[in-house]
């Protein structure tokens, strides 16, 4: 019967995830497998892939085709390398060790490959959430510095505070009135000398005038005393 190395379906809906199998051609895709070879995530970066080597390189040698994706996940993992090299080994053009030791330096310097590709990502990630920050900051900043203007009180001009007090510094002191002999020096001699007349009320005016108009006692006493003085008859005691 035809074998073929393809992927199973599993994991939920958006996030799905892959076993490697060797299955029979005629089986349908997330049926029946005759063997687990490994496990593909691609949800991670970079992927997630794990496999049995030997098992894999085993079913590569008894005529298992692999799918295209599958293919190029076992290149990935070094499988169809190895089942290159140990190729080379049936045919005499190596030796085992010599197999096993290409095998090993280029695993290694896979390895060293996948390690710098994780590092160089985990930098881009560093760098960009420095650069978030560092944004941020300057809103913050900028925003204090806003606050902080719109607090400062404002002269009539509409000149800020701050900018008053340094104008009068850079005008610095202001200079001394001298007074002169034709400046006046008190509010007294500016004042009108000129006499004011009282200014009397109605009432209090008519009041004076008749006053002035009665006869004073004095004049009230004689009068009466000529009245009771005897008149003059003519005759003698």
């Amino acid at each position: 019967m035809p074998v073929k190395i393809r992927l199973q379906r599993h994991g939920k809906k958006g996030k799905p995830f892959y076993w490697v199998v060797a299955a029979d051609a005629r089986a349908t895709r997330d049926g029946k497998f005759l063997e687990k070879l490994g496990i593909y995530n691609p949800n991670t970066n970079p992927a997630t892939i794990e496999l049995n080597v030997d098992s894999s390189v085993k079913w590569l040698q008894n005529g298992a085709q692999p799918t295209d994706t599958a293919r190029a996940i076992l290149s990935y993992r070094g499988v169809l390398l190895k089942h290159h090299l140990l190729g080379g080994v049936r045919k005499g053009a190596l030796t085992e060790e010599q197999a096993e030791e290409k095998f090993n330096t280029w695993v290694s310097e896979k390895e060293q490959a996948i390690a710098d590709k994780v590092g160089g990502l985990d930098k881009v990630k560093a760098d960009a959430r420095a650069a978030a920050l560092k944004a941020e900051k300057e809103v913050n900043e900028k925003r204090a510095a806003e606050a902080a203007a719109a607090a400062l009180p404002e002269t009539p001009e509409g000149e800020s505070a701050e900018e008053e007090i340094q104008a009068v510094e850079a005008a610095g002191e202001p200079e001394q009135v001298v007074e002169t002999a034709d400046t006046p020096t008190s509010d007294v001699d500016n004042a009108d000398t000129t006499p004011v007349a009282p200014v009397k009320e109605e009432g209090v005016i008519a009041a004076n005038d008749d006053m002035a108009e009665a006869p004073s006692v004095k004049e009230v006493i004689e009068n009466n005393d000529e009245d009771v003085k005897p008149a003059d008859t003519g005759d003698k005691a």
